[in-house]
């Protein structure tokens, strides 16, 4: 069996392609955007995703509540594991056994577009419009592949990450909250050498994160984009830049070695994976980080907090003023929550079909989403007016909900409601000047090797930042970059795709 699922996954793009050829017109709507009535037979919708804590479909209240708004019978499959949904996903391509809608990636979006597995959604956007206005137009480009729409994009969300400070051992120490990033390195420092815990020990550092993405802030400070440990494209003077590119990124790196010089860094830094320097701050170690809001301000980890030291105090940092500007990162609009396709094969069975685009409106229209955003009116929530009041029920049982969500949610709101504690945090962190990335709107050309350049880059700027290779090389660096890694290929593509989706001229 492994043998013969292994053998389809090797079929031909061009081979699979021809079983789905047929094409029909898009079946048309009924006025309250769901095809059937209740005296129909609910029609049966496989969907596949990556995911976890899913109910069997009899305690599947979300489930039961769609079936009866649709006339269908959801039949959802999730998979805990990427690499395991991946395999999945593969072999049911490959084998034509296509779900009726699936979580894809852009690889597999390009991929999959390109053997002609998917439906161009382009002559449905009529059909799909309540969807549309949902989710925006800039979202609708991220399913685009060559000018058509191959996926449909979860609505926006928003930033999270930001500094936090130990405001506890800055008023210990008679410092203030950091505005810039000469008075960051001041505190980092302080933390390190002036025992801020009091203990008598020197065991503490001033900043801690995940690898790069720890320095994010004091890029975005000398106006170099940088997000998730890894560079940006943004549209400066009309023209794209890469923020390897920025000339503010030699002068950033610089400023980041006189950090990591002074002993004021994690020295872990570049190992910690997880959540492991989240754990440091936890447990007292480390005096800055960056980081979500939710994992510094959900109740279990202020519970962890106060466990160590109930005196500790967590506060947000601003953006810091710098050389280049004042940027407490950079945000990609192109990066999405969620890709959902649909197989070209579903053109044969136009009610079928009809069926997912309703599926589709009515999680997208205001019922719908405060149904797989909420639950049950008058079960798990209540309107007062327009605002949404949760009941304890929708804590105990709502944590699946977001996996019908195939369309996304009104972020901010939905944040507000979900974690009204948390409300100050989530402003905070929404409100701060980013640089607007749009890395995600570009997928990697044949020739370019992404996982090999992605670790050079990474292993390449460590050592500058760490003093293992002099600022002087680093044009040595991004001439390499270019020729080993085939970087220009990458920068090539991104022109071509930027100017496709109109953000470049």
């Amino acid at each position: 069996m492994l043998v013969l699922a292994m053998s389809a996954i090797l079929l031909t793009g061009s081979s699979l392609a021809g079983c789905s050829s047929t094409k029909t017109e898009p079946a048309a709507a009924s006025k309250n955007g769901a095809s059937g009535g209740k005296d129909s037979k609910p029609l049966k919708l496989d969907i596949i995703e990556t995911g976890n804590g899913l109910p069997s479909p009899d305690q599947d209240i979300i489930k039961q509540e769609l079936d009866k708004a649709l006339g269908t019978d959801l039949n959802l499959t999730v998979y805990a594991s990427g690499d395991d949904y991946k395999n999945q996903l593969n072999v049911r391509m490959a084998s034509a056994n296509f779900p009726d809608i699936f979580g894809v990636d852009r690889q597999q979006l390009k991929q999959f577009s390109e053997q002609g597995l998917l439906l161009d959604l382009t002559p449905y956007l009529d059909k799909l419009k309540p969807t549309k206005d949902f989710i925006g137009e800039e979202s609708l480009k991220k399913g685009m592949m060559n000018g058509k729409l191959f996926a449909i994009a979860k609505s926006p969300t928003i930033p999270y990450n930001t500094y936090f400070i130990r405001k506890d051992w800055l008023d210990k120490l008679g410092m203030q909250v950091p505005k810039t990033t000469d008075e960051l390195l001041e505190a980092a420092k302080a933390f390190a050498e002036k025992d801020p815990d009091g203990n008598g020990k020197k065991d503490t550092f001033g900043l801690t994160g995940q690898k790069l993405d720890a320095f994010s802030s004091i890029f975005g400070a000398y106006g170099v984009g940088f997000e998730a440990g890894a560079p940006s494209l943004y549209v400066r003077d009309g023209k794209l830049v890469n923020s390897l590119y920025d000339q503010g990124m030699k002068d950033a790196l610089s400023f980041i070695k006189k950090l990591t010089d002074a002993g004021a860094v994690d020295p872990e830094l570049m190992a910690n994976s997880g959540l492991q320097h989240q754990q440091k701050a936890i447990k007292g170690q480390a005096g800055i980080i960056y980081i979500d809001w939710p994992n510094m301000t959900k109740d279990q980890f202020v519970e962890q907090i106060k466990a160590v030291n109930p005196k500790a105090e967590w506060v947000q940092v601003g953006a810091l003023k710098g050389p280049g500007g004042q940027y407490t990162s950079a945000w990609d609009i192109g990066k999405t929550a969620g890709l959902y396709a649909i197989p070209k094969a579903l053109e044969k069975n136009p009610e079928k079909l009809q069926k997912v685009l309703d599926l589709l409106n009515y999680v997208s229209t205001k019922d719908g989403s405060l149904l797989v955003q909420y639950g049950v009116k008058g079960k798990h929530y209540n309107l007062e007016g327009s605002k949404v009041v949760p009941t304890d029920l929708m804590g105990k049982e709502g944590g699946y909900f977001w996996l019908y969500q195939f369309t996304g949610r009104p972020e901010m709101d939905y944040l507000q409601v979900k974690f009204a504690k948390q409300s100050p945090y989530i402003e905070f962190a929404n409100q701060q000047p980013r640089i607007q990335s749009l890395v995600g709107f570009v997928d990697y050309p044949n020739g370019y090797n992404a996982t090999d350049a992605s670790r050079y880059i990474e292993e390449e700027l460590a050592k500058f930042v760490y003093g293992k290779r002099p600022i002087s090389e680093y044009d040595a660096f991004l001439k390499t970059l270019e020729g080993s890694m085939n970087y220009k290929v990458y920068m090539d593509a991104a022109q071509k795709q930027l100017k496709d989706l109109g953000y470049l001229k």
